[in-house]
């Protein structure tokens, strides 16, 4: 597998231009449902020293937990400037890069916990970024994710493949990816999955890292 360069390219086009929108278009969801879960997955942190894929405008950043080092990157500028925004505002001392999922700067086993929410929905190849996390993440580390994917219902999975290009080109996520199967894929050694509403569609998913 390599990277699409393309692909990569038109992601992040795609969330630089939709990253000043993002906040006020997703916050009744957020407000409902992922502020609980992101609580709930970032109580379960243990580093010191962790690594967030795909931070966003940094919607992670008040379930940090003390005591922790937090590096985070994000393939979108618009989304990053926005991160560091809040990052001052909270007072937090984050380690905040620009960098692909697909292709991490970071030295094998240098992080004791991975974490990301809603990230591989939207990553060009899933299963190469999946790689790179089971790659930087210890050997004894944790790997943690909240993802949305293609419902367990096969009429309503049909009825999202259909509507994927069209999110895709508007909102930026698919809503069709098979994301257990692409950490299974990926060779992480999958520890948990849990149901968080029906039909499957949000998962958490704690996994361990490959053999490396």
């Amino acid at each position: 597998m390599s990277i699409d360069p393309e692909l990569t390219a038109k992601t992040r086009n795609r969330y630089n231009r939709i990253a000043g929108l993002y906040d006020i278009s997703e916050a009744p969801i957020e407000r409902l449902l992922y502020a609980p879960w992101r609580k709930r997955l970032w109580a379960g942190v243990k580093g010191p020293e962790v690594l967030e894929i795909g931070v966003g405008t940094g919607k992670n950043m008040r379930y940090y937990p003390d005591g922790v080092n937090v590096t985070a990157i994000d393939l979108s500028e618009g989304m990053l400037s926005r991160a560091r925004r809040l990052a001052k505002t909270l007072g937090l001392d984050v380690d905040l890069r620009q960098m692909d999922a697909q292709k991490l700067d970071f030295p094998a086993d240098s992080f004791d916990t991975v974490v990301a929410t809603f990230v591989f929905c939207s990553v060009p190849d899933p299963v190469i970024g999946l790689k790179e996390l089971g790659r930087v993440c210890k050997p004894d580390g944790e790997i943690r994710l909240i993802e949305h994917m293609r419902a367990r219902s096969e009429a309503l999975g049909v009825l999202m493949d259909a509507a994927n290009p069209l999110v895709v080109r508007t909102m930026g996520p698919n809503i069709n990816r098979r994301t257990v199967e692409n950490v299974t894929k990926a060779g992480l050694e999958i520890e948990r999955v849990e149901d968080l509403s029906v039909q499957g569609i949000f998962k958490l998913i704690i996994a361990k890292p490959a053999d490396h």
